[in-house]
């Protein structure tokens, strides 16, 4: 039986799949073998007085049958996480309302200084081992964990000899197949030389055209047809002896899009879509191809188990490099200056280092332990745009911290986790003026000298988390963690209606994460849930402003609230099921508003059935269902504006198969298998441009083959 995804917000649900004979016996053994880093050490789950969610090697396997998109696996595997947005932006897919800080082994890949929504595409799956998701605001890694961690753990060399796997497969519409033939290719190595372990992974993907449920090939705007993926991953550890290890790590990640087709707009709130159609002979077409270009992460580590007495060290080095391309809009444009549109990429340089000891004491009869270290980095940020326009200035932040985490086990039953962190940023900017651009002839807005200067932010956040495991059938936990959250300053300066840099609105806020919840095991059935609260002085939403035709930053305290629940079921041998709900709401508490659907997602169901009939043969059946959200009324002429469009309910339903034959797999699946005609939950709720007008993908069919040396 093949491990489902672990729906977990308050611990880890296990399927397991080695033997589904000895299930039953070994199930307990395994949920405790189970570990994760919410920490930033490694850790039993049922010592985590907090929501987390693991997803597994098997379950990212499955879902590379049906699709490679981390998007879609995280919106079915993380109650709290919005749907997936069916394009290569994560923009609107929050986690419990909030952003999320996307990693790779704990080194961040958003860029935060002006957060661009493409961090979760960063790394193809064949390199991951796991992920880990820390749902709720978290002071243990910083800036831009206000709603949570999305922590991508790459696989380990193994130490039972060297295996190479090549993968090849094929994807094609099942609508109307024309031009939508695409191919996926991967070679992996694995295995280690004495104390020398490697791990190389090389991918590549071609999209054909996608097509929606008539048939149509999809707007372009953040698209996914006829484009290109590349990844490079190389990781090599030695042992330095039993107790040190040296990791370097190297991660090249490239993407974009470079299509012979032109949108055709529609508008969502009359139910016309956004598709594309080739482009005529005489068309030009505009802009440079979007995307990642060439994106890449160096990582080294040194690791200590045995620094000295009780005490273990890990020191992780980093640098990173952004180069993300975003589409050509006409809203870029300034027609005085000969400008009739324009194109953006945000540029960012990260070096950054991450040292944690970790110490052990058995105090009086109760084993202690102490986790502290500091964080250095430095990110260099900005949005030019490609004809050489500035439209947000490079931002120099440097961020030093210093935190302690500790975790006490008072009894056999109780564990209390309490830990502090404090954080000094300082931002310089340089002089510089905004863009006048133009919506139209008759609205645009006004350019403005802006002096610059530092911007210089502290704050101390604390956590508390308590788990009583009072026994298997009921362990609740109760936790209080403070986020800390710089706003995306990119955009507030390139909106500025000031002439010094003091004078924009530019306050961090404090995230005030509240969460209670158990867990539960009944024989055959795991059952988890949880309530969560967070509070923050100054959030952000746009509001569009009529007169410039921009959509600038708001800022007001804000509330958001909701509820996960999961469930997983092994019915006997063959059979299991899986189900999580997710529900979230915010308000504006200022103005007593909504938020909309840029933070708010609207509540949703995820279930999955998973056959195994035999060692050989493994079949997944998915179904997401997104509810209905309607929380704000139209103008006069009944048009929504911003991100406050009603959604209507929709239903995707994905299949998958593997089977195991000696050295070869074969594996299949269809993506939207009855072939749904809707429009995804931020196509219907966003109203910044017709290119989110866009409808989901139509029936898809992927048919592969992985053969393993």
């Amino acid at each position: 039986m093949r491990k489902s995804f672990y729906l977990l917000p308050a611990a880890i649900a296990v399927q397991l799949a080695v033997n589904p004979a000895q299930a039953q016996e070994t199930q307990q053994e395994n949920i405790e073998r189970i570990t994760v880093t919410g920490s930033r050490i490694v850790e039993s789950f049922d010592e985590v007085p907090a929501s987390i969610t693991i997803i597994d090697r098997d379950t990212i396997e499955a879902n590379l049958h049906v699709s490679s998109e981390l998007q879609s696996l995280l919106a079915l595997a993380v109650p709290g996480m919005a749907p997936s947005t069916g394009s290569s932006s994560n923009f609107g897919q929050t986690l419990r309302g909030r952003n999320m800080l996307i990693m790779i082994d704990g080194v961040p890949q958003d860029t935060p200084l002006r957060n661009g929504a493409l961090g979760i595409r960063t790394l193809d799956p064949a390199s991951i081992e796991r992920i880990e998701v820390l749902n709720g605001a978290t002071s243990v890694w910083g800036n831009g964990a206000a709603g949570g961690v999305i922590n991508y753990i790459t696989k380990k060399s193994s130490d039972q000899g060297s295996t190479v796997s090549l993968t090849q497969a094929f994807k094609t519409s099942l609508v109307k197949t024309d031009d939508t033939l695409g191919y996926r290719a991967v070679l992996s190595v694995n295995g280690s030389e004495g104390d020398l372990g490697f791990v190389a992974t090389l991918a590549q993907e071609k999209y054909g055209v996608q097509r929606d449920a008539d048939g149509d090939i999809l707007g372009l705007q953040y698209g996914l047809s006829d484009s290109k993926q590349r990844d490079a991953f190389f990781k090599f550890s030695y042992d330095l002896s039993d107790s040190q290890y040296l990791q370097l790590t190297y991660n090249y990640y490239d993407s974009d899009q470079d299509a012979a087709y032109k949108d055709v707009p529609g508008n969502i709130d009359l139910g016309e879509k956004t598709y594309a159609v080739p482009l005529d002979p005489n068309d030009e077409q505009l802009g440079a191809p979007q995307g990642p270009e060439g994106n890449y992460n160096v990582m080294a580590k040194y690791h200590n188990d045995a620094l000295f007495a009780n005490t273990s060290l890990t020191v992780d080095a980093y640098k990173q490099k952004i180069d993300n391309v975003f589409f050509w809009s006409p809203t870029l444009g300034n027609p005085d200056a000969g400008y009739a549109g324009g194109q953006s990429a945000i540029l960012s340089e990260k070096q950054g280092l991450r040292s944690v000891f970790t110490s052990n004491f058995d105090i009086g009869g109760v084993y202690a332990t102490f986790i502290y270290g500091i964080d250095l980095l430095n990110d260099v940020t900005s949005q030019p745009l490609l004809d050489g326009r500035i439209w947000v200035p490079e931002m120099d932040m440097s961020s030093k911290a210093g935190f302690l985490q500790t975790k006490w086990e008072l009894a056999q039953d109780w564990t209390l986790k309490a830990g502090v962190r404090r954080e000094d940023i300082s931002v310089k900017v340089d002089d510089y003026e905004t863009l006048r651009l133009c919506r139209d002839a008759n609205t645009c807005s006004t350019p403005m000298q802006v002096s610059g200067g530092d911007m210089d932010y502290a704050a101390t956040t604390y956590n508390v988390g308590l788990r009583y495991r009072y026994s298997d059938a009921f362990s609740p936990f109760a936790s209080y963690s403070e986020g800390y959250e710089v706003p995306d300053l990119g955009l507030l300066l390139r909106t500025a209606t000031v002439s010094d840099l003091s004078l924009i609105e530019n306050e961090a806020s404090i995230i005030k994460n509240y969460e209670i919840g158990f867990s539960s095991q009944l024989q055959d059935l795991f059952f988890t849930a949880a309530l969560y609260r967070s509070t923050s002085d100054l959030g952000t939403r746009s509001v569009y402003d009529s007169a410039t035709g921009i959509y600038r930053p708001a800022r007001a305290p804000q509330k958001i609230w909701g509820f996960e629940a999961t469930a997983e079921y092994t019915l006997n041998d063959h059979w299991s099921m899986q189900a999580a709900y997710g529900y979230t709401e915010g308000k504006d508490t200022e103005n007593d508003m909504y938020l909309g659907a840029r933070q708010i997602s609207a509540p949703k169901f995820t279930s999955a059935l998973n056959y195994t009939p035999n060692a050989e043969l493994n079949v997944t059946l998915n179904w997401l269902h997104v509810f209905s959200r309607d929380r704000f009324e139209p103008n006069a002429q009944g048009f929504y504006s911003g991100d406050q469009g009603p959604i209507d309910s929709y239903d995707v339903v994905n299949l998958s198969a593997s089977y195991q034959l000696d050295k070869w797999e074969l594996f299949g699946g269809i993506e939207n298998l009855f072939n749904a005609d809707y429009f995804p939950a931020r196509s219907q709720a966003l109203r910044y441009g017709t290119g989110y007008s866009v409808k989901g993908v139509g029936a898809t069919l992927s048919l592969g083959a992985t053969y393993r040396f």
